[in-house]
């Protein structure tokens, strides 16, 4: 499962920000924005904030659920209705999944400071 995803193309680390525009989720997670939206209607677990002419503002949360949701599809080969059932079925794996993805992105600011403190 690991092997899978480190052969795969390396995401960017997500910032720290607390909003993130569609655009921005988008480049963060490697998918279109057309998609992002298709993603709402399927996952019930995907409910991104909604303000002034119903622009969706994700959150951290958010682009994590979207990374596990692309690595379901993407990478693991689960189909739509797989994906789901093992988000909502699983609680213990998506937890997994999350914080691996947190470790790994932790690690990398920890790199990028060090080079800073080194340079």
């Amino acid at each position: 499962m690991l092997e899978a995803s480190s052969s795969s193309v390396e995401l960017p680390a997500i910032p720290g920000k607390r909003y993130f525009t569609i655009g921005e989720v988008s480049e963060l997670c490697g998918v279109k924005p057309h998609v992002l939206r298709y993603w709402e209607q399927e996952f019930p677990q995907l409910k991104p904030v909604k303000r002034r002419g119903n622009r969706r503002y994700y959150q951290r949360h958010d682009v994590l659920m979207i990374r596990q949701i692309r690595s379901l599809l993407y990478e693991q080969g689960f189909t739509i209705g797989g994906a789901r059932q093992q988000l909502s079925g699983e609680g213990v794996k998506e937890d997994q999944g999350q914080t691996l993805q947190i470790v790994k992105e932790l690690r990398g600011e920890l790199e990028q400071i060090l080079r800073i403190l080194k340079g």
